[in-house]
């Protein structure tokens, strides 16, 4: 059984299980966040599609850690006209274990 659930304008394919890195989410470690964007739920042959959301479905999760991804280095330049700026940035991220799918 598998879902697909967005968070943060993200999609994500989770199963029971699975550790997830989301874009931020409030709270702190060992807190349950749920997820009511489910967009679709396999579970064998049975397949439900949402238009967009399936109503009534939610994907449960536990928070394991407030992190930042690793360092993503961003370089502009004009060329000939000694123009240069490096900067850099660490998106802060939010690593989950998925507890439950239900409908």
């Amino acid at each position: 059984m598998y879902a697909v659930i967005k968070t943060g304008g993200k999609q994500h394919r989770v199963t029971e299980g699975d550790v997830i890195a989301v874009e931020k989410i409030n709270g702190s470690k060992g807190d349950t966040v749920f997820f009511n964007e489910v967009l679709m739920v396999v579970k064998g042959e049975d397949v439900r599609v949402g238009t967009p959301v399936l109503d009534g479905a939610r994907v449960a999760g536990e928070i394991i850690e407030q992190t930042k991804s690793p360092k993503i280095h961003v370089f502009r330049m004009k060329r000939r006209k000694g123009y240069r700026k490096k900067t850099g940035h660490r998106q802060n991220i939010t690593k989950m274990r998925i507890k439950e799918i239900s409908l």
